[in-house]
Parts: structure tokens; C-alpha cells; sequence
């Protein structure tokens, strides 16, 4: 299935309750990141006081879900040490949060005894599944949905089992 910002926008406006997004790879290589990645690298980081300019729109749909009460919850498993990309991602976790997401992230190796899903996905009150599929160069191909009452039951255990392992945001350095 193909989607556009504007459907996964009004699919996250509909939830009433929850969403919750599973990540487990070390890089993304997803076009509307590279020039900020390479940015990045070459020593640019986000100001925190510059609220302007952050990530937009996205931020910016947060942070109207959150205000209707909506719990969006993150969380990353990673490797360690982590990858660039990762420090990068870890490096303005923070405008997320400060748009309302809260945010965790768990080593792989604490991971190991857990069952997860083969992909990233979303979890939207706890009924709808959105799998995100991506090659083997980080880039997202298409996106995959389920209604199944057993495959988002599987979904929400596995996300659950993460966020009580992960550290929080603010407790996590890489």
C-alpha cells in the first residue's frame, strides 16, 4: 500500500486513545532525512530554542493529537554502539518530545528474549496495524495494514515489553 503524509495524517487525527511506533533498524535511508542527515554530520544541530525550525509538519500534528489527549508513545531498539544515523535521530529526539510524543529507547541486547514483529510498525488504539516495509537500504518501499484482532494483540505485547525495558529519553546518552 502506498501513502501519503496527508493519509497517515488523517489516519493518527482519527485515533482516539493511543499510538504507539515500534522502530528496530540502525538507519533509514527515507528521502525527506538525507539532507538533514548530512547536515548532521557536517556539525549541524538542532537549536532548541528555534522552535521554527524544527520538523514540520509532523511536529506540528503531534502536538495537535497529544492536545486532544491522545497518547503517542516511541519507542527505538538499537544497536551499541549506536550508528550515526542513530546519534543523529537521538540528537533532536527532543523536539518530539517537546511536541508531545514520549520517547524510549532499549539496547538490542536487552531485547534478545523478546518476540517482535519482522517490522517497524504503528499501533493505533490498539486495533490497526501499520507495518512500515523498508529495503535494505533503510528506504520505505510500502506500508502494510491489519485489522487483526491477533496480529495487533502480538503488536501491542511486543510494544509493551519494549517500553517497560527502554530508558527514557532523557536517561539515554549515546
Amino acid at each position: 500500500m502506498s501513502q501519503s503524509l496527508t493519509d497517515f495524517s488523517d489516519l493518527i487525527r482519527s485515533v482516539q486513545q493511543s499510538a504507539v511506533h515500534l522502530e528496530m533498524r540502525d538507519g533509514y535511508g527515507v528521502e525527506n532525512e538525507i539532507e538533514g542527515f548530512a547536515a548532521w554530520k557536517d556539525g549541524h544541530r538542532l537549536d532548541p530554542e528555534d522552535r521554527a525550525s524544527w520538523w514540520r509538519p509532523w511536529l506540528d500534528l503531534v502536538q495537535e493529537i497529544t492536545a486532544k489527549g491522545v497518547l503517542i508513545r516511541r519507542a527505538r531498539i538499537i544497536s551499541e554502539p549506536v550508528s550515526d544515523y542513530i546519534a543523529y535521530e537521538h540528537s533532536f529526539t527532543f523536539t518530539n518530545i517537546a511536541a508531545g510524543e514520549q520517547i524510549r529507547w532499549l539496547p538490542r541486547r536487552h531485547a534478545s528474549d523478546l518476540m517482535l514483529p519482522g517490522n517497524d510498525y504503528w499501533l493505533f488504539d490498539g486495533r490497526l496495524v501499520q507495518f512500515n516495509i523498508f529495503d535494505g537500504l533503510g528506504r520505505w518501499v510500502h506500508t502494510d495494514q491489519t485489522e487483526d484482532p491477533a496480529v495487533a494483540a502480538q503488536c501491542e505485547a511486543a510494544f509493551e515489553a519494549v517500553w517497560e525495558r527502554g530508558v527514557p529519553h532523557e536517561k539515554y546518552a549515546v
